[in-house]
Parts: structure tokens; C-alpha cells; sequence
């Protein structure tokens, strides 16, 4: 693909990729809890998460993307070169927790039930060290866990330093405001971290690119309540009067 369609489709390409992250941190995190009560985790909904090379998973999706985006950003940032490293692992761990997972699931219950057979036989000896074995994988699972969980924990750090560049993406902005229950879910803590570095002194721009990219797509009502958080954050900022009186004047046409 060429490097021109790639800069064209950056936009969008920002907004995926942190769309995603969101997306798997949130599943990957409920898989996480319920490995921490019942030892286990489910194959088939990380098995969705992965995919195959002719039907991707959204984490395999992510690592795809986000080589497009940290691989071709013009400036080429520090964080950048993190993330990608950083996504791409969460990856490759997440695909040796499913084949775990797999292992967990179909052999571990049928050693358990062949413990103590027949233990005069010679091959019973033998197979009692394919148990150890299987024992081992649920410390596996807790080490590929855990290892995910940090990455994904600096990549929430790492992520506002690299969207602070991108912080005029009214798709992101739209991103933020549309699916902000999910992206409070995934930063806690770290969410206003996320919001004042990407928009430093001016939280209100958040709602104003939200509402114009809402305003474009048509989605009028949206737009207006999204106005509307800007003015009350900063009612003074040009950019906040100007996207009220463009909203202000569609709902005049509209009443009229």
C-alpha cells in the first residue's frame, strides 16, 4: 500500500487503534478476573479475540493497525516505537494464553481422571510425568496474565504521550466522547491523566471536535449535547462559540 493512502487514512488510523486497545484491555481484563477466581479462563472467547490470518480477532486487528500507525507517523516519536512493540506483545502472549487455555480445558480434566489407574502398569508410570507437565500450565496462565497486564498498564501511560500529537482528531475526540464508559473502564484512575494530556489547557476541545465530527455525520442531536459540555467547561473559547452558533442555527431551522 502507499505511503500517501496511508497518511490519508491516519486519522482514522489513531482512532482505531486506541478504539481497540480499549476494546480488547476491557475483554482481556474480564477474562484476567476470572482467571484470579476459578483458575481459568475462556478458549473460545479468546480464540474470538485472536482469529486466524484469514479471520481476525480484534487483537490481531490491533497489532495489524497499529504497525500502519507507529510505523508510518512522520515524526516518528519515542512512544510510538513503544506502543507498537507494546501491542504486538500483548499479541503474541495472548495467543500462548489460548493455546494454554486449550490445554487446560481438554487435557488437564483427562489426567485428573486417570490419576491412580492402574498404577501396576509400566505406562502408568510414564504417563504420571505427562501430569506434571499439565500441572504446569495454569502457572503458565498466571505468568502470560500477568505479563499482559503490565504491558497493557504502560501502554495506558504511553498512549496520551503519543495522542497528544494527534489531539485536533475530531474522530477521536468523537471516539472519546461517544465511548466514554468504556474508556473510563479500561484508565480508572488514569482517565483524567489521559484527557489533560492530550488537550492540556483546553479540556473543552474534546466536545467541540466531538460535535463537529458528530455534526458532519449527521448525528445533530449528539452534536448539541456535546456543544453543550463545551460551553459549560469554557464558554469564552472561540472555538467552543463558534460550533454553539452553527448548532444554535440548525435547531432555529429545525423549530421554524
Amino acid at each position: 500500500m502507499s505511503n500517501s493512502w496511508i497518511q490519508a487514512k491516519m486519522p482514522e488510523f489513531v482512532r482505531d487503534t486506541f478504539r481497540d486497545f480499549c476494546l480488547a484491555g476491557s475483554a482481556l481484563e474480564e477474562q484476567f478476573e476470572t482467571f484470579d477466581r476459578e483458575r481459568s479462563v475462556s478458549f473460545e472467547v479468546l480464540n474470538d479475540l485472536i482469529g486466524t490470518a484469514m479471520n481476525k480477532g480484534l487483537l490481531w486487528r490491533l497489532k495489524d493497525t497499529a504497525h500502519l500507525l507507529f510505523r508510518n507517523t512522520p515524526e516518528d516519536p519515542l512512544s510510538g516505537r513503544f506502543l507498537d512493540w507494546g501491542l504486538g506483545y500483548i499479541f503474541h502472549e495472548a495467543f500462548k494464553l489460548r493455546e494454554d487455555s486449550y490445554q487446560n480445558l481438554n487435557y488437564a480434566p483427562l489426567f485428573s481422571n486417570l490419576r491412580g489407574k492402574d498404577i501396576a502398569l509400566p505406562e502408568s508410570s510414564i504417563g504420571q510425568d505427562f501430569v506434571q507437565v499439565v500441572e504446569q500450565t495454569e502457572e503458565s496462565m498466571e505468568r502470560e496474565i500477568s505479563r499482559i497486564r503490565f504491558i497493557i498498564a504502560r501502554c495506558r501511560k504511553l498512549l496520551p504521550i503519543f495522542l497528544k500529537d494527534h489531539k485536533e482528531n475530531a474522530l477521536l475526540g468523537r471516539l472519546i466522547y461517544s465511548q466514554n464508559h468504556l474508556i473510563r473502564e479500561v484508565f480508572r484512575d488514569e482517565y483524567d491523566y489521559l484527557v489533560e494530556t492530550i488537550y492540556a489547557e483546553e479540556p473543552e476541545m474534546l466536545y467541540v471536535l466531538a460535535a463537529r465530527s458528530l455534526r458532519l455525520g449527521g448525528w445533530m442531536e449528539k452534536a448539541i449535547d456535546a456543544t453543550k459540555q463545551a460551553y459549560k467547561l469554557n464558554p469564552k473559547n472561540h472555538n467552543v462559540l463558534q460550533e454553539k452558533e452553527i448548532v444554535d442555527n440548525w435547531t432555529k431551522r429545525v423549530k421554524v
